[in-house]
């Protein structure tokens, strides 16, 4: 029996839009049983000319700047692949591949290596204990080594573990004999697992999101059925031309094609003229019908609206008091009558600060113990949707370096949380001046405490969490001169399987990474970039965004940079840290503003990672006190 002309008109439809779909711009052939993603390319002919791996006797192999290691796996929707890591030379502990110095990246190219890789550094030399890689007897290379027997390794002197991906690794691996002589690596380890359930040895490599193909004429453009033009490129003062996609159609940089964006969901199609004459037609002799039908369905649409976000309150609220089936602590629960009496009834002398999201109150426990209340302002759903999402994220995490949930209330008709009281203020108001000054160690240990808590939420966190406003004012310093990181509401959970959250940029003029603000791409490294603009507020006393400088030097970031440049970072630095100081207290000033510095890399994926930081710190802070018990 024939099918009906609906059904063939939408199969018709689908098999078109499939066909316009999977048009994409020369992809390469399998080989041997590999598929080779785009763009990654093996042939002159396929895939982007910048992506160059090859495809040996059915093999995959990945070329380094004068080595190359086999593939043993791609994965196109994270852009990673992985390697093996090259072999013991036999009866030694000496990697093959110690003659190039280990695995050496070209910079100029689309890859580095990522965060992801946990590096066992073997037979090494005892200058490693002076560096901040962790060499100690609990380091995980030691655990490896008494699980596998060691081998020629097992009678090596040091050992040493670290996380690739920082800013000195996102290029390489290095070996050499006068630091560690061979290495292995292992991606996604879980250091809680015994060693006879690691993973095969294996480097994981990502590689940068293509732009779209570069052309010369359009004929160059063609290979895509059409879909695109080849024009200028804006962003290139070379004269680079591109085939950028036609109007309607999205650049899809994993299957290297111009996606149609199909918004129709009518299998006759959505451009049939009849039909839109004869709804027309019938639309004039019944406007009035219409109208009145319109107006009554905008009515009831908008208290069904109303209704659908009180459920969704009440349903987000529920959640908060249930907290524990999701793995974390329950908040306790305040009354309204608790708050009120705690704030004198939100009196105003007891008002510690008003942001764009709601207040925040001093107030007194039944107890006697001082609390920090927070409260949406009334009518303001965003401010709502920012303190449930704080008292989600504070429910599942747990360190001294953050701010600690007491507890909160959703009695009230605005959502109120109840945490610590830290009463010495902000980071913010120490370096303005507004309270007593900071001495170079206080501000070293400001900068590990606040490292600490962000690679807590980067690292131990289950799923990672990403702070996205990291400033000097949500900072807090208690009696102690101790470092507390708050202020959650624009916080955001990731997922284990992505590599990055897309949403819309959100943050702090001046602290927010210009990678995240282009393409709405957030990770870890964001809030690295935005923590290297609070590590230079320490070493300058500057405000991260200050119109009374020059106008090239407003952000301070780009001040700093330049002056870096210019081999001129110690004018920068405050003329207060620098009185009476000794070379050596020097030094640690202008490790801590290279530091700074690298976490402000253009490309996140040449900044170092939280607990890199952090470690770096520590060793900075090591060098510190060790000057400071010689005097």
């Amino acid at each position: 029996m024939a099918a009906p002309p609906k059904l063939l008109l939408f199969t018709a439809a689908l098999l078109l839009t499939l066909a316009g779909l999977s048009t994409s711009l020369n992809p390469c052939p399998n080989c041997g049983t590999k598929t080779v993603p785009y763009p990654l390319s093996t042939t002159p002919t396929c895939g982007d000319q910048s992506y160059k791996i090859r495809c040996d006797a059915g093999s995959l192999v990945f070329d380094t700047l004068n080595n190359s290691y086999p593939i043993t796996s791609i994965s196109a929707s994270t852009q990673r692949l992985v390697i093996a890591p090259s072999r013991l030379l036999p009866s030694t502990c000496v990697t093959s591949d110690i003659s190039h110095q280990g695995i050496q990246l070209n910079s100029s190219l689309p890859f580095n290596v990522t965060s992801s890789n946990t590096i066992l550094y073997l037979n090494c030399s005892q200058t490693l204990l002076s560096s901040p890689l962790n060499c100690s007897a609990a380091s995980l290379c030691h655990a490896y080594l008494n699980a596998t027997s060691g081998g020629a390794c097992g009678d090596a002197p040091l050992c040493c573990t670290f996380r690739a991906g920082g800013s000195s690794t996102s290029y390489m691996i290095r070996v050499r004999q006068s630091g560690c002589s061979a290495y292995t690596s292992f991606v996604n380890l879980d250091p809680a697992l015994p060693v006879g359930r690691w993973p095969q040895p294996g480097v994981e490599i990502q590689w940068v999101s293509p732009r779209e193909p570069v052309c010369g004429a359009q004929s160059d453009c063609t290979d895509d059925g059409g879909k695109s033009t080849c024009g200028p490129d804006p962003s290139s003062n070379g004269g680079i031309r591109r085939c950028f996609c036609n109007r309607g159609l999205v650049w899809d940089p994993v299957a290297g094609l111009c996606a149609e964006n199909v918004t129709c969901q009518d299998a006759d199609g959505c451009s049939n003229s009849q039909r839109t004459a004869l709804i027309a037609g019938l639309t004039s002799g019944i406007g009035g019908s219409l109208i009145i039908a319109a107006i009554a369905a905008l009515l009831y649409q908008r208290h069904r609206r109303i209704k659908e976000a009180q459920e969704r309150l009440t349903k987000e609220r529920e959640e908060i008091l249930n907290a524990n089936s999701a793995g974390g602590r329950a908040a306790k629960v305040f009354t309204g009558k608790e708050i009120k009496r705690a704030t004198n009834n939100f009196s105003k002398d007891r008002l510690l600060g008003s942001g764009g999201y709601g207040d925040v109150y001093k107030g007194f426990l039944q107890d006697g113990t001082a609390v920090a209340i927070k409260c949406a302002k009334l009518g303001n759903t965003k401010g709502t949707d920012q303190i449930l999402n704080e008292v989600r994220i504070l429910c599942q995490v747990n360190h001294r370096s953050l701010v600690r949930l007491l507890g909160c209330c959703v009695e009230l008709e605005q959502p109120i949380m109840v945490y610590e009281y830290i009463e010495n203020g902000t980071l913010f108001d120490h370096l303005r001046g507004k309270r007593h000054g900071l001495t170079w160690t206080d501000r070293l240990r400001i900068a590990h405490d606040t490292a600490e808590g962000l690679s807590y939420l980067h690292f131990s966190a289950v799923p990672p969490i990403y702070h996205r406003d990291v400033k000097s004012s949500n900072i807090l310093l208690d009696e102690k001169m101790n470092a507390k990181v708050s202020d959650f509401g624009l916080s955001r959970l990731a997922h284990t399987d992505m590599s990055h959250v897309s949403t819309c940029a959100q943050g702090t003029l001046g602290y927010l990474d210009p990678e995240y603000y282009r393409n709405y791409q957030l990770t870890d490294k964001s809030d690295v970039y935005s923590f290297g603009v609070v590590l230079l507020e320490l070493l300058t006393s500057q405000k991260a965004i200050d119109f009374n400088r020059e106008s090239d030097d407003v952000n301070l970031a780009v001040y700093v940079q330049r002056m870096v440049a210019e081999e001129r970072l110690m004018e920068v630095v405050d003329p207060v840290l620098k009185e009476g100081t000794s070379d050596l207290e020097r030094d640690t000033m202008k490790a801590l503003g290279f530091l700074a510095v690298g976490c402000l890399e253009e490309r996140r994926q040449n900044r170092p990672s939280m607990k890199e930081v952090a470690e770096e710190i520590e060793y900075i802070m090591s060098i510190a006190k060790a000057k400071v018990v010689e005097n």
